[in-house]
């Protein structure tokens, strides 16, 4: 049938705006992005991290369905609403890291926050038990301050009224290492906090964590950087990846109307 002279080349009825390539990519990336929990492992420290994993696990899954539907489906307001969600956390991480740079003086207060709140849930959950107890070996240190700061969580508290067979103790992870020891006394720490300072430098790290943690922090902020980018480039990639197939699904949404117009015209 003859095209009507100026009228504009019209695709084939199979022909699509919509790229295959965009639509998976972008399902996969929402796969991957819903198994990367990670980053919440340090603000676990802050809160109850049973309740901080579920509040997480609620929010991924959530944007993670917005993505994965809206990409197979090909549901613009899905695409949009992951679009949007993507960049409101990419835009917090990014005031979060200037902020963090711009005030880094201010550290100190932050990671003593972080770290007293660690102490006193110490026993409320292994995941964060095991993080601490490899902070203070791998920083050779004990409790925030000194190692009575362990005197905080109400297992280790020195309180005569404490029935808990670890009072006045410290975690086994204060203790000095032993040369060629082939198994952990996890008991190591028993009663340290009742020994004075001198004493207790025989047999536990005394000085505290958070001084360290911070001068590690200060020398460490351009790789602390270049992590925070490496996990912002696949959020920017997603926002990217979004966008255009919502373009491309715009514009098959016009081809499809375009045709149903002219589907009747003798002259299409």
């Amino acid at each position: 049938m003859a095209r009507r002279p100026g009228a504009p080349a019209a695709y084939g009825e199979e022909f699509s705006f919509v790229s295959p390539l965009v639509k998976y990519l972008l399902f996969f990336f929402n796969m991957l992005f819903w198994v990367r929990l990670g980053e919440a492992a340090l603000a676990c420290l802050a809160v109850d991290p049973a309740i901080l994993l579920i509040v997480v696990g609620v929010l991924m899954f959530l944007l993670t369905f917005c993505g994965c539907i809206g990409s197979l489906r090909e549901n613009i307001c899905l695409l949009q609403t992951f679009s949007l969600c993507l960049t409101i956390v990419f835009l917090l991480q990014l005031a979060a890291g200037i902020l963090g740079f711009v005030f880094s003086d201010k550290a100190r207060g932050k990671v003593s926050e972080l770290i007293n709140n660690a102490i006193v849930h110490y026993r409320d959950d292994l995941d964060l038990q095991n993080l601490i107890d490899f902070g203070q070996k791998k920083f050779s240190c004990c409790g925030g301050i000194s190692y009575r700061d362990w005197s905080q969580n109400m297992y280790f508290n020195c309180s005569e009224d404490n029935p808990s067979r670890e009072r006045c103790s410290v975690p086994y992870s204060c203790c000095l290492p032993t040369p060629n020891q082939a198994v952990i006394n996890t008991m190591c720490g028993q009663g340290m906090q009742a020994l004075d300072y001198l004493e207790a430098s025989k047999i536990i790290y005394t000085n505290g964590c958070i001084d360290k943690l911070v001068n590690w922090i200060h020398s460490n902020l351009f790789l602390l950087g270049g992590v925070a980018l490496g996990l912002a480039i696949p959020q920017l990639v997603g926002i990217l990846l979004s966008q255009v197939l919502v373009n491309q699904i715009k514009d098959q949404i016009k081809l499809q109307l375009y045709n149903q117009q002219h589907r009747a015209d003798p002259w299409y």
